[in-house]
């Protein structure tokens, strides 16, 4: 017999102990009691009554988490949840990178459309400034509208801790760009700004102590996010022993959130997702720009799993004629001639060439000054060391293993739990889970 998770044990004790409440309340009826037992009855009543939530819907990124670290043996709470639950290994969008994934799965879109087209960016409408992982100005951000925008609107109120873009008033604009107000805009009722020195434990219990406020300001959606795996996977690969532990260290503080959640008797819809997988990379394996062509001819913006570059003035021949076209470990394209698969292209922020190196190549512009051995991502969004984690847990989900998916239909699948309405215009859909969804 399959076994029963903790937070659903959590629940059932609590409609039990409800169904009793009649016959003591016919008890009372029949032989008044003293105006002290009374009391204590009727809080033991109403706390009774108030232990039967409706579930909320947390959605959890661990970044960096590869599908087949659940075979590892050393998370047993995930691959639990994953067995009771809907599970997968899902497709990240292109490319596999943490910023444009993590604003996919919250808004339907792929990044070629909702503009968070890499890590770090430029925008022909603002010369000479360069968007990164820290940047807040909605400018870059406004294209799409985030799940927990509608939630809001709808009268969900929502909390977000660490979801990149979460931060970010969307709608709204900055006068200056490194201004810290933001004129206009909304942001999620509750959020917090990413700190890596908050560890996984406090993080667990913001997510807790959100929950255990009143129903007033309770959110009903959640969003929390642990980046160790990626971390610890950057730097000695996703094979490593080192990388494992940290694998089990997030099962641990998982594990943590059950139980916190079983103690508050929150039924809650847990959507557990990664951005992206981990390839193991080497110094050996590395395609060296400035052997191929001068690297005063192009502005390099990007280099590492793929390379992005603009040929400078005069310079755009020669540099197609060296770069463009399939090569051994890499290949190369004008912006608007990439593979239609890759769904990327077509966006002002994205350089004009685009070369993208085999699952496990690096591009850079010179050779490595020393050797290593470490993991990346960002290749090809149908290698399978890029696949995506993809776990869903609770009373909305019936066990299943799914065939992959793109992470675009997460967005559509959380508009679901949380019963918003289908938006028109994305590029997911709820299909993969229409069999599995109770």
């Amino acid at each position: 017999m399959r076994s029963t998770s903790k937070l659903g044990l959590a629940v059932l004790a609590a409609l039990q102990t409800c169904v009793s409440l009649p016959a003591a309340v016919a008890q009372t009826a029949a032989a008044p009691l003293p105006v002290e037992d009374m009391s204590r009855r009727t809080a033991s009543v109403c706390d009774c009554l108030e232990e039967i939530k409706a579930p909320v819907t947390i959605l959890i990124s661990i970044d960096g988490f590869r599908p087949d670290y659940l075979d590892r043996g050393v998370t047993p709470t995930l691959s639990r949840l994953a067995a009771e639950g809907t599970s997968a290994a899902m497709r990240p969008s292109f490319p596999s990178k943490t910023y444009p994934n993590h604003w996919t799965l919250v808004t339907g879109q792929r990044p070629d459309r909702h503009g968070i087209v890499a890590n770090k960016m430029e925008d022909p409408k603002r010369p000479g400034e360069t968007f990164n992982m820290a940047t807040d100005d909605p400018f870059w951000w406004n294209a799409a509208e985030p799940i927990w925008l509608d939630a809001e609107r709808a009268g969900i109120r929502t909390g977000t801790q660490f979801w990149p873009g979460s931060n970010v008033a969307i709608g709204g604009h900055k006068e200056k760009p490194k201004d810290w107000e933001t004129i206009g805009g909304v942001r999620p009722s509750d959020w917090q700004q990413f700190n890596q020195a908050i560890t996984g434990e406090q993080r667990v219990n913001g997510i807790l102590d959100w929950l255990r406020r009143p129903a007033a300001i309770r959110p009903l959606f959640l969003t929390l996010y642990f980046d160790v795996v990626d971390t610890v996977g950057h730097k000695f690969g996703p094979g490593d022993t080192r990388t494992l532990e940290a694998v089990a260290q997030v099962d641990k503080w998982m594990d943590q959130l059950v139980d916190g959640l079983a103690e508050l008797h929150q039924p809650a819809n847990l959507v557990i997702v990664s951005d992206h997988g981990m390839a193991p990379t080497q110094s050996s394996h590395v395609i060296v720009l400035n052997q191929i062509v001068p690297l005063d001819d192009l502005d390099l913006f990007e280099s590492g799993t793929y390379a992005s570059l603009t040929p400078m003035p005069g310079k755009a021949a020669a540099v197609e004629k060296a770069l463009l076209g399939k090569h051994a470990h890499y290949e190369c394209w004008r912006k608007s001639e990439i593979p239609a698969r890759f769904h990327y292209g077509t966006n002002p922020r994205i350089p004009p060439i685009f070369c993208l190196a085999e699952t496990g190549w690096l591009i850079n512009a010179k050779p490595p000054a020393e050797r290593f051995a470490e993991g990346n991502h960002g290749y090809d969004n149908f290698a399978p060391d890029m696949a995506a984690l993809f776990i869903g847990h609770g009373p909305a989900f019936r066990p299943a293993k799914l065939a992959p998916f793109d992470n675009v239909d997460v967005y559509p699948l959380l508009r679901d739990l949380l019963k918003l309405p289908a938006k028109p215009g994305i590029d997911g859909t709820d299909a993969p889970f229409r069999g599995v969804l109770r």
